[in-house]
């Protein structure tokens, strides 16, 4: 049984929740899940947990993305991209490569960020993209995000090709609409393309066909990438058999039934991963305290 998380390279045209119908599909299990949805234009990296993969999402790091993303200036659409229906074209001749560059700068860092209505967030309980297609546009609350960079990759007007690395929560529409007005003649994507979330990185992503194609030929668990290894922003504390014993009851592990000594006691409370043989036996809270020794309370067990 494969355990874990596939990086699927998303094509443009299907949603997220298509890419995990058609898992289920290929690997013949129900248990499937996503992280970081990706609108249906959009590309690239999209980890899909599979099995046990599903219980360590909570506890993944995919506190920053990065997006390569193709703008085109002079035009603004109700979608924020070229998917949309065309609501002012403008001349868009006079921006310079500086001016772009000045309003980077302007949207990087800590920013407030007024969420797009073609976007899953729910409001009153309908998601808003229902609302937009519906004729109605209601008022958003601004959402912090922070942007950490964005570089100028390519500049051909009206086509101009940036990389974003941005936390989550980050719509990159917006985060285009927002410079095409600054910039003063408006702009939408045209092209978006994930190339990492969190862990996962772009050069460890399988299209469908190629899962299809492995899981054909029996060799699907080499594309695989385990809890333990999803986890590696986690320290790892390896249990003894007496310490992995007591999960399979259900019961917390006491710190001497550890390997850990010395140094790689943890210097502050946290989670932790508690592994056996280099496999993921759960995910735990370890309280340190003064002159005792540290306590462990299990948050999510991986093996039965």
């Amino acid at each position: 049984m494969n355990d874990g998380f596939f990086v699927i390279d998303k094509p443009a045209g299907i949603t997220s929740h298509d890419v995990v119908s058609r898992v289920r599909r290929i690997l013949g299990t129900r248990k499937v899940g996503h992280t970081g949805t990706l609108d249906p234009f959009a590309t690239g990296v999209l980890p899909v947990a599979v099995n046990d993969g599903t219980k360590a999402i909570p506890f993944l790091d995919e506190g920053v993305k990065c997006y390569e993303a193709l703008m085109q200036l002079g035009v603004v659409t109700d979608t924020l991209d070229m998917t949309g229906k065309l609501l002012r074209e403008s001349d868009c001749s006079f921006v310079s490569e500086q001016q772009l560059l000045n309003a980077f700068s302007h949207f990087t860092g800590s920013i407030l960020q007024i969420p797009p209505m073609y976007s899953a967030i729910k409001q009153g309980g309908q998601p808003l993209y229902k609302l937009a297609r519906m004729g109605h546009e209601v008022e958003r609350s601004a959402r912090p995000v922070e942007i950490y960079s964005i570089e100028l990759l390519s500049f051909a007007l009206p086509f101009v090709s940036i990389r974003v690395t941005c936390s989550r929560g980050t719509y990159v529409r917006t985060l285009a609409d927002d410079i095409g007005a600054m910039a003063g003649c408006g702009a939408a994507l045209k092209e978006l393309r994930r190339t990492a979330s969190g862990p996962f990185e772009i050069s460890a992503a399988h299209t469908l066909e190629d899962l299809e194609l492995a899981a054909h030929e029996g060799g699907v668990s080499s594309f695989c990438i385990s809890p333990f290894s999803s986890l590696t922003h986690l320290q790892d504390i390896h249990l003894t058999d007496a310490g992995v014993a007591k999960l399979s009851f259900g019961r917390s592990p006491l710190w001497n039934e550890t390997d850990v000594h010395g140094a790689l006691v943890p210097a502050e409370s946290g989670l932790v991963r508690l592994s056996h043989n280099g496999i993921l036996a759960a995910v735990a809270q370890v309280s340190v305290g003064d002159g005792d020794l540290p306590t462990i309370v299990l948050k999510r067990v991986f093996v039965s």
